[in-house]
Order: C-alpha cells, then structure tokens, then sequence
C-alpha cells in the first residue's frame, strides 16, 4: 500500500465531500435516483410502495436496513424492474455517473447483472452497449461542469443463475468498449464460487480480472473458493475474512470495554495470512455491511465493524457503499461514518482512497496517474 504524502489534518476540519474518491463496489441497480424509478414505473406500468421520491426513498432505506440480506436484495425487485430498456439503461447509467461525480469520485467500477435485464427483449450485448452509451454521456456531462471522472464496467453473472460461462465470455467480448472486470453477486451463502469454475478459468486464459463476492453473507469457504476457484484479485466485502483472525488478551478480567489502550494477542489463519500479505484488495461497505447482518457475529452496532481491526492490521482495505439507494449513503457519509466511529484522519482517508485506487482495474500507466493525481489533490488541502 502507498504510503501517505501528507500530514494529517484535524478531524472534519476539511470537506470530505471535495476529497477525491474511488469507488470500487457500487451497484447500478442499487444507486437510482427515487424520482427516476417513479418515472420509470409509470411508464412501464408498475406499481410502487410510494410515488412520492422523499418517501419512496425512505422504503427502500427501511426494507434495507432490516439485517437480513435476503431481505435486503428484495429490494432489488423494483429498480430492476424498471431497467428493462435500453433507454432505461442509459438514462440510470448517465444519473449513476452524475451522482458519484457530484460525491467527489474521480474512478468508479459499476458493477450489474446484464442477464437480469432481458426482460423487454434486448440482448445481453445491447443490455451491455445501453449501459455503456449512458456511462459515456455521464462522463461527458460531467466534463461540461469542469470535472472529471472515470468510470469502467464490472460485468456480473448472479451466483444462483446457470449462465457464468456465457457472462464471461460477454464481459471478454466487451472489455476494449467499456468492461473492465467480471463479478459474481447475489445469495451467497449456498452458492460458492466454484459453481463458476469453467468461466473463472476462461477469464484466466483470456487475462481478463476478476472481483468475487465473498466474505459477506456466507464465511471463509466462500472466500477460499473466491481466491482458488474464482481467481479473485479483490473480495467484494471480504469482511467475514475477520473471523480467521483470533485475538488474545492475557488477563480478559482486566479488560475494560471502554478502554483505548486495551493490546491484545493477534494471530491471524492461514487464509487470512495469505489476504494480507498478497494484498488482496476488501471491497468493504461499511453501513452495507451493518444492514445485511454481514457483521453480526463482531457486534451490533457499527463500532463492532471489524474493518478498523483489519486496517490496523495491514489488511488492504477499501471503502465503497454497495447500494447508495439501499442504504441511503455516499462514499461521502461513509468517510464522515469512519471519522466519527473510528477517529480517522486525513492521512488515513487518504491511505484507504490509495487503496482502492491501486486495487482498480484500470492498466498500470492509469493507476499510477490516478494515484498522482489523488496524492496531489490532498496535499493542496494544505
């Protein structure tokens, strides 16, 4: 991990909302607008828990936050539903980047299922292109504002579906017009990665990357077959990999819960060993994470979230929103959420921004400049 350039400023006495940001695991059907989706059901003729966009919203926020990710990705009904055109596509693709560049974020990798947008007869590769066309004139209305941003492709294949082989090859077809990475999403638990195997190993032959999720609904057999199966050169959430770490207090009487200076015996797995020290990048989402029960068995509330350990611990951290619909966040309220529970800085906000900007999967020559670019911005806020 690059290490910081710049002195650490005092908490929040900086604009996080200007900071430079990269998103590395945000999906598209979890980052519409309400008043976009209501728009779009009527169109198509779809009934809606609201059809007033404050309100709206505040359903899908709730339904989410409910600890159960089964639950969570019922939400998903409603805005794939309403995804089904191709100028439908386009138009959520043109408002996702619109979105994430009035966030701050200068790289983002959007990842979705085309296969789930088959419904009004459009092909996977037009579901692909459609996509494509709105990501493109996002880029390009944002540069009309005198900002830039970059934004690639993840090409997903649902885990629970038959059709990885046949979502790769789609994703390898399209990677010189848009596809940058593949992934796979959806239940997890119950459905491993090495259901994909073939088309994980066909991404290999064809060296094209690949991000697995893994780590979040179901534990380190799910993330195991994401590094032997899946070739995974990140972890979507990855955040269970914790639970391969175990830590040891000599005299656990002694040990005050509200304490700062409490030191521990650390001892990390096999596994977890093998994580940190390739630097296999974690795809964390923190607010995400606390919604799905992902982080049920560290604690209850957001200050149990294992990712301050893994930070501290060498880990390739990385920090995304997953949904922004879903859990009404941004990477914004995210970073303002890791200041508040954990006490980060500047400096550290800047090392996690690093991180993910090196785990992108953008050539060397690009991530280099991305790099420089975000290192700069942070040693002007001086």
């Amino acid at each position: 991990m690059t290490e910081p350039i710049v002195d650490a400023a005092p908490a929040l006495d900086f604009d996080l909302k200007s900071l430079p940001k990269v998103s590395l695991h945000d999906h598209l059907d979890g980052g519409l607008r309400p008043a976009t989706i209501i728009e779009l059901a009527e169109a198509a003729g779809r009934t809606l828990p609201s059809t007033d966009p404050i309100a709206l919203g505040e359903w899908f926020r709730e339904s989410a936050d409910s600890g159960s990710l089964v639950r969570y990705l019922e939400t998903f009904d409603h805005t794939v539903a309403v995804m089904q055109t191709k100028e439908s596509l386009a138009r959520v693709a043109k408002e996702f980047v619109e979105d994430l560049a009035d966030d701050g974020v200068v790289y983002g990798e959007v990842r979705w299922a085309p296969e789930q947008h088959l419904q009004k007869g459009l092909t996977l590769d037009e579901a692909v292109e459609a996509v494509q066309e709105g990501i493109e004139a996002g880029v390009d209305a944002v540069a009309e504002t005198g900002r830039e941003i970059q934004v690639g492709q993840l090409i997903t294949a649902m885990r629970h579906a038959d059709r990885g082989q046949e979502i790769a090859e789609l994703a390898v077809r399209h990677r010189d017009k848009g596809a940058v990475g593949f992934d796979i999403a959806g239940a997890e638990d119950g459905f491993l990665p090495s259901r994909f195997r073939e088309a994980f190993t066909f991404l290999a032959e064809n060296n094209f990357p690949a991000t697995v999720h893994a780590g979040e609904a179901a534990g380190l057999e799910s993330i195991q077959s994401a590094l032997v199966d899946g070739r995974a050169l990140r972890l979507g959430h990855g955040v269970r990999i914790a639970e391969d770490i175990m830590v040891e207090f000599e005299d656990t009487e002694d040990i005050d819960d509200d304490a700062d200076d409490n030191v521990g015996l650390v001892t990390l797995g096999n596994l977890s060993s093998w994580v940190r020290d390739r630097g296999i990048a974690l795809e964390i989402c923190p607010s995400s994470n606390l919604q799905t029960g992902a982080i049920a068995g560290f604690g209850e509330g957001i200050e149990s979230h294992p990712l301050d350990m893994l930070y501290q611990l060498g880990f390739n951290v990385t920090i995304n929103t997953d949904n922004r619909l879903m859990s009404g966040v941004t990477l914004t309220d995210e970073f303002e959420l890791l200041v508040e529970t954990f006490d980060y800085d500047l400096d550290d906000l800047l090392e996690l921004t690093l991180n993910a900007a090196e785990a992108s999967f953008l050539p060397l020559e690009e991530r280099e400049a991305l790099v420089e670019y975000i290192n700069d911005a942070y040693a002007n806020l001086g």
